[in-house]
């Protein structure tokens, strides 16, 4: 070190002092305490041998075309929703659960939309870009017994279209949020709490998945809604929770409840 470099460490050394001492006063950096060390997740019960093929299949990537709809330009506005539905119960008419499954009297009201519109169980639908393409999907919604209401959603593609998801519940709420469709159903075995589901497209499924799955609780109390059917884990996710029961006398007129 040469003899000017030695006064000009001991200057830039000097300068440093008063910024250290500061740090220890008012205002200065104050330590938290000691920081609690990270674990991470301990696997159980390692020695379980992996799992083959699932039991049940819950039915979350059933997609099906549905039968004689024509879609000019590929664009679902130009589709009749109610045509639609009236297309799948044509092609599904004993089908009382899984992806197809409605109440016989659903059925019944839905073929008679053209003269009782009144009583029709088809909702006005919705249109949103789920899956990305930069077009809209179709999302309709049928009024079913028992507060339940069926959620669908269409995909336009080669010319006709494609049924990407298909569920039922017993419905507090459909929102759209981004790219996701989220279904709110009532709980009567959680009183205060709702089961909360994100819906999303999967590109390798080709299909929209229940992504993300919540039970939450309810802001002032119990959800609205009369008590739901019991959920049960082999209850189809991607068809229907509260599936219609076959056995159930078909009442006229039910289809008014909202």
């Amino acid at each position: 070190m040469s003899p000017r470099t030695v006064p000009l460490v001991a200057v830039l050394a000097l300068a440093a002092l008063p910024v250290l001492a500061g740090c220890g006063g008012q205002g200065g950096l104050v330590s938290d305490g000691p920081t609690e060390a990270a674990v991470g997740p301990v696997r159980l019960w390692p020695g379980l041998p992996p799992a083959s093929d699932p039991p049940v299949d819950y039915g979350e990537t059933d997609t099906e075309r549905v039968p004689g709809i024509t879609v000019r330009g590929a664009d679902v506005r130009t589709v009749d929703p109610v045509a639609v539905v009236r297309a799948e119960v044509g092609a599904h008419p004993d089908a009382y659960t899984g992806a197809d499954g409605l109440y016989e009297e659903t059925s019944r009201a839905v073929l008679a939309c053209d003269t009782a519109p009144a009583k029709c169980p088809v909702l006005s639908p919705y249109y949103r870009d789920l899956t990305g393409n930069g077009r809209d999907e179709l999302i309709v919604g049928i009024r079913m017994p028992e507060q339940q209401v069926a959620v669908r959603v269409y995909l336009a593609e080669d010319g006709g279209l494609t049924r990407i998801m298909s569920t039922v519940d017993q419905v507090v709420s459909v929102e759209l949020a981004g790219r996701d469709l989220i279904v709110r159903a009532a709980s009567a075995g959680i009183p205060g709490y709702e089961y909360r589901t994100a819906w999303s497209w999967d590109e390798r499924q080709h299909s929209m998945l229940p992504a993300r799955d919540e039970i939450v609780p309810v802001r002032g109390g119990a959800a609205p809604g009369s008590p739901r059917a019991s959920r049960t884990p082999h209850t189809p996710r991607g068809t229907s929770r509260t599936a219609p029961d076959p056995a159930r006398p078909a009442s006229p007129g039910a289809e008014s409840a909202s």
